[in-house]
């Protein structure tokens, strides 16, 4: 049973089926793509990557963990935000109902 339903964004629009219907995702990858979003919507991220003091950075990143933490459908407490590279980042998270995601970002 799906429990969430949303529309798959792809490169900031919609991504559409050879039909030119709007793809679906669900449950996991709905609740991914939505903490994605949240962070960027935040403006967090720019800031995080144009950041140069380590303290700064650990503050946004920090800041970004209690906006993903916020979301009902993730246990409390596991959301992490570790940094792959350069400006790339992956936030992983329990969720409630179907175990670990990961989001890069």
């Amino acid at each position: 049973m799906t429990l969430y339903i949303d529309l798959l964004i792809t490169d900031n629009d919609l991504t559409l089926d050879p039909s030119n219907q709007p793809v679906l995702i669900d449950d996991r990858g709905s609740i991914a793509q939505d903490i994605a979003h949240m962070i960027r919507e935040s403006g967090l991220l720019v800031r995080l990557v144009a950041e140069r003091d380590r303290f700064q950075r650990a503050d946004c990143i920090q800041q970004m963990e209690l906006i993903v933490e916020d979301d009902q459908r993730l246990v409390p407490g596991t959301a992490r935000i570790i940094d792959q590279k350069d400006g790339q980042y992956l936030v992983t998270a329990q969720t409630v109902e179907f175990g670990l995601i990961e989001v890069a970002v």
